[in-house]
C-alpha cells in the first residue's frame, strides 16, 4: 500500500504543476499579460443548446418481433419522449408497370426503400426538428399522398426495419444497434398470419413470396448485417431480461453528456450539488487565491480518484483484526503521473524524470483544462513514442470542451478522458467558455 500511496501523492503533486489552458500553444509568445476581462467582453460564439437524442437501430428478419421489442422499450421509457420510425414507411411507391407485375417485385431488397429520405428525416430529428413521415399502403403499394405522420423531436429515436443496418450512413447515426434473432419457422408463421389478416393477401402468394424473395433476401442482406449489432436478442419480445438490460443502459446513456455517447472512452464524473458548488467557486473571478487553490484541489482529488478507478486490479485476500478473511482487490502498482506544463521542453523533462520504465506503466496524464487538444495530443504522442500503449493512458482534467475532446478522441480513441465538467466550447480567442480563466496563473498567483 506504501507504493500506491506514493503514486497517488505524486499524481496529486503533479496535477498542481503549472498549466496553460484555453488558448493555442503557438500564441504563447505573442500573448501578453492582461487583466481578467469582464464577462461582456468575451467574444462568445453561439453554442448549440439542443441535446442530441439517443438513436437506437432495431433490425432482424421479417416478423422476428422487432416491433414488439420497440414497443416494450418505449413502454419502459415512459418518462422520456420516444419516437418510433419504421423503415416500412419509406417503401417506394410502385410504378404502373411494377404494379402489373407486383408478384415479381422484391420488397425485401435494399432498392425497395427510399434510404435518402430516411436519412433526411432521421437527420432532422437528430437536430431537433419535426418531420413528416410518409404513410405507405401495403394493399395498394403506394404512399398516401394526402396523409403523413408528424414526428416531433424526442429524447430517443428508434429506427426499426429489416434493412436499417444495411446502409453504413444509417448505421453511423445510431448510438445502439439491436438485432432481434428469432427462429425461421416462427417468423414464417407470424408472417403468414400478418400478411393474410392485416395486408389482405392469400396464403399461397405469401408462401410464394417468402420462398422467392424473403428468405433469399434474409440470407443475402439481413443476416450479414447481424455482425453490426451491439446487442442480439434471442426470442425477441419474449426475452424480458435482455430488454430490461437494454432499457437500463439507455437510461444510463440519457443521463450522460452527448459526447459520452459518441466516444465511449470519455467519462464525466457524476455531477452533484457539491461538485457544482465547488465549480461555482473556482469559476468565480472574485474568489480569493486561497479558496481557489483549496476548492480546485478538492475537485482535482475527485477527478484523480475517478481516474484511478479505471486502472486494472487483481483479486486479493487479507486477514482482518478479527481473524476473518476479506476478499478484495489489489490495484495496479506500476503507475505514474505526467503533467502537461507550459512548454513542450518542460513536459519532456518531466517525463524523463518521472521514471525510467514508463513503457511498463499505466500513465495518468494531467492538465486542468482540455481546450484545443493540441498540447494533449503532443503529450500523448510523446508517451506512445516512449513505448506507453495508448490504452494505458488516462487523461485527467477539471473541465473540457467539445473541440478538445473531438481532437484527442479522433486521433487517440483508446485514451480514456476523465473530466468533471464539459463546457460549451471555445470563443474566437480560443478561450474556454464559460471556463475559469488561466488556471496556472490563478493557482500560483501569477495573474497580476
Amino acid at each position: 500500500m506504501a507504493d500506491e500511496s506514493k503514486a497517488i501523492d505524486y499524481v496529486m503533486e503533479a496535477s498542481s504543476a503549472p498549466h496553460f489552458s484555453g488558448r493555442r500553444l503557438d500564441s504563447l509568445a505573442a500573448a501578453s499579460p492582461s487583466p481578467t476581462p469582464t464577462p461582456s467582453s468575451y467574444p462568445v460564439r453561439d453554442f448549440p443548446t439542443h441535446k442530441q437524442p439517443f438513436v437506437i437501430g432495431v433490425s432482424g428478419g421479417t416478423a422476428s418481433g422487432k416491433t414488439t421489442v420497440c414497443d416494450m422499450i418505449i413502454q419502459q421509457l415512459h418518462d422520456h419522449r420516444v419516437v418510433l420510425v419504421n423503415q416500412d414507411s419509406f417503401y417506394r411507391g410502385l410504378t404502373p408497370a411494377e404494379l402489373k407485375r407486383v408478384h415479381e417485385y422484391n420488397f425485401d431488397h435494399p432498392d425497395a426503400f427510399d434510404t435518402e429520405q430516411l436519412l433526411e428525416c432521421a437527420g432532422k430529428l437528430k437536430s431537433g426538428q419535426s418531420v413528416h413521415i410518409p404513410i405507405y399502403d401495403f394493399k395498394t403499394h403506394q404512399r398516401c399522398s394526402d396523409n403523413f405522420r408528424q414526428v416531433n423531436a424526442s429524447d430517443v429515436i428508434i429506427l426499426e426495419g429489416i434493412l436499417v443496418f444495411h446502409d453504413q450512413r444509417v448505421r453511423n447515426m445510431m448510438n445502439m444497434k439491436i438485432f432481434v434473432d428469432t427462429d425461421a419457422d416462427v417468423r414464417l408463421a407470424r408472417r403468414i398470419r400478418r400478411d393474410t389478416v392485416e395486408r389482405g393477401r392469400d396464403i399461397n402468394s405469401v408462401l410464394e413470396q417468402y420462398a422467392k424473395f424473403v428468405k433469399p433476401a434474409f440470407d443475402d442482406f439481413i443476416l450479414p448485417s447481424k455482425k453490426y449489432a451491439d446487442v442480439v436478442i434471442p426470442r425477441g419480445g419474449d426475452n424480458h431480461v435482455a430488454i430490461d438490460l437494454i432499457v437500463q443502459h439507455i437510461r444510463t446513456k440519457l443521463g450522460q453528456h452527448d459526447l459520452c455517447k459518441i466516444y465511449p472512452n470519455v467519462y464525466v464524473i457524476q455531477s452533484t450539488f457539491q461538485i457544482r458548488g465547488m465549480h461555482t467557486l473556482i469559476r468565480d473571478r472574485d474568489i480569493s487565491k486561497h479558496d481557489f487553490v483549496f476548492y480546485s484541489d478538492r475537485v482535482i482529488r475527485l477527478v484523480v480518484e475517478h481516474g484511478l478507478g479505471h486502472l486494472p486490479f487483481t483479486e486479493k485476500q487479507v486477514v482482518t483484526p478479527t481473524g476473518s478473511v476479506y476478499t478484495g482487490v489489489d490495484f495496479c502498482k506500476k503507475l505514474c503521473g505526467v503533467s502537461i506544463v507550459r512548454s513542450g521542453e518542460s513536459m519532456e523533462n518531466a517525463l524523463r524524470a518521472c521514471c525510467k520504465d514508463i513503457c511498463e506503466r499505466h500513465v495518468l496524464l494531467l492538465d486542468p483544462v482540455l481546450a484545443t487538444g493540441n498540447s494533449a495530443n503532443e503529450a500523448i504522442e510523446l508517451l506512445i513514442q516512449k513505448g506507453v500503449p495508448e490504452s494505458h493512458i488516462i487523461f485527467l482534467n477539471l473541465i473540457s470542451v467539445p473541440e478538445g475532446i473531438h481532437c484527442v478522441c479522433k486521433r487517440f480513441p483508446l485514451v480514456k478522458i476523465v473530466t468533471s465538467e464539459i463546457d460549451a466550447g471555445l470563443n474566437g480567442d480560443f478561450q474556454v467558455i464559460p471556463g475559469m480563466g488561466e488556471f496556472g496563473d490563478r493557482y500560483f498567483g501569477t495573474d497580476d
